[in-house]
């Protein structure tokens, strides 16, 4: 009995060395979570056995569990490294309508030749699907992850369709009287001559095409609060469509009239924020490129958020906001990842496309998991099924780009654990050896 006694030991220190070594060999795989070999004791009895005399039946390897403490974070220049900062897993599939999933904690990822989000044996990360404009996640279920592709086509231009603007007129600078009182009013306003107007500002602006074009708006003042407001485009007059008309001039050309109350404020009728939007057309005589000759501009005198308006100080003229939504072809200059793991492409022409978010998996006993090599795990019984959810929320932890979580194992400790087993194993061995000398004994006995 006593030589299976010290079998099973030796059996158990060359396990605890196997694991001890896979461990050092990993030290600089990414995503590596090392293992621990745990042992039980041997004890076997029945009715009849004396267990106050028993003395045990040796070791056994009760199991080899993995540790799934957090690695260090080595930082790279590669904004498709990815690690998690918490718990969590990414989420891999073989092809791209494959729902056969592994997960892992390994983010060094890249694109293949279709521009497809994969790890190195080509295994396609999900993510959740996101609106492209806003990011919002439209769920968070398993079988709605899907492939993220980055797109190798030039960001496509989208027409202005929305000028803002706010500004600040002088209000100490002497009015420009209209020509005549009418009827019909007449203005002598003409945009090559700025004795005409007080001041101007511009904006570019983009057709369906996405070519460039200018929008130059003049400011005259007519009388101590009114001021008429004029625009051109790419140097020609248009015509405002206005619920307030500033004076007509001989050429047709009609403007928009704005007031002031003596704070400075604008007068509006009825209450509003601002003074009422005006707009104009771009027909054929000033597109001539093909594009859209039905798109309108609509000029909207206030920021994009309405916290900024126009007013009359006694100040010089300063415009306080200007923009417009239009973006011209843009191509693809960057591809980000932040925290909650949105994938952002973005693009020269200050265009941002949101692609999706990548997906992070979570399981009730992480050490349930089946290893699969190449540091991915499946789900089984004993782990659980998978939870999906985003990153930075709840228990799911939060993804770090342009990092990769190096493996969790401690060198000094499995150097010092290597000695330790290889001392349990000198010491079965002796166990071995002072048996058989005792069986050498008691063979020798006349």
């Amino acid at each position: 009995m006593s030589f299976n006694i010290a079998l099973s030991g030796m059996s158990a220190s060359q396990k605890d060395l196997d694991v001890t070594a896979n461990n050092i060999a990993n030290v600089k795989t990414t995503g590596f979570k090392q293992s621990r070999a745990e042992f039980a004791d041997v004890y076997a009895s029945s009715i009849f056995s004396n267990n106050r005399t028993k003395a045990g039946d040796g070791a056994l390897t009760s199991s080899v569990a993995q540790q799934f403490s957090q690695g260090t974070l080595d930082f790279t220049e590669n904004s498709l490294d990815m690690a998690i900062k918490g718990n969590g897993f990414f989420a891999t599939a073989p092809s791209i309508t494959s729902q056969d999933l592994t997960y892992t904690r390994a983010g060094n990822f890249k694109l293949n030749r279709e521009n497809f989000i994969v790890d190195n044996e080509g295994n396609f990360l999900q993510t959740f699907p996101v609106d492209r404009r806003t990011g919002d996640t439209s769920s968070v279920a398993l079988s709605t992850m899907q492939p993220v592709r980055i797109p190798d086509v030039a960001g496509a231009p989208s027409s202005t369709s929305n000028i803002f603007t706010a500004f600040n007129v002088d209000a100490r600078i002497s009015p420009i009287p209209v020509v005549s009182a009418g009827p019909p009013e007449t203005s002598n306003f003409d945009p090559s001559s700025p004795s005409t107007y007080h001041s101007s500002t511009s904006t570019t602006v983009y057709d369906s095409l996405g070519e460039s074009h200018i929008v130059n708006m003049y400011f005259v003042k007519r009388d101590p609060n009114t001021w008429d407001v004029y625009a051109t485009f790419d140097g020609q007059q248009v015509d405002l469509n206005s619920p307030n008309p500033s004076a007509e001039s001989a050429a047709g050309n009609v403007g928009t009239r704005v007031t002031f109350d003596s704070s400075g404020n604008p007068v509006i009728t009825p209450p509003a924020v601002s003074f009422p939007p005006a707009d104009f057309d771009l027909d054929a005589s000033l597109l001539s490129n093909g594009a859209d000759t039905s798109q309108n501009i609509q000029l909207n005198f206030q920021n994009e958020t309405g916290t900024t308006v126009p007013s009359q100080f006694a100040s010089s003229f300063e415009v306080t906001s200007l923009d417009q939504d239009g973006t011209t072809v843009g191509r693809l200059t960057s591809v980000e990842v932040d925290a909650s793991g949105l994938v952002a492409a973005a693009y020269s022409n200050g265009d941002t496309q949101y692609l999706g978010r990548v997906a992070l998996i979570n399981f009730a006993n992480e050490q349930g998991l089946s290893q699969e090599g190449s540091t991915k795990w499946r789900a089984t019984i004993d782990s659980g099924e998978a939870i999906a959810g985003e990153a930075n929320s709840g228990v799911y932890g939060s993804i770090e780009s342009s990092a990769l979580e190096n493996s969790n194992v401690n060198l000094t400790e499995e150097l010092v654990d290597m000695i330790i087993a290889q001392k349990n194993f000198q010491a079965n061995s002796r166990a071995l050896e002072v048996n058989s000398a005792i069986q050498s004994t008691v063979l020798q006995v006349r």
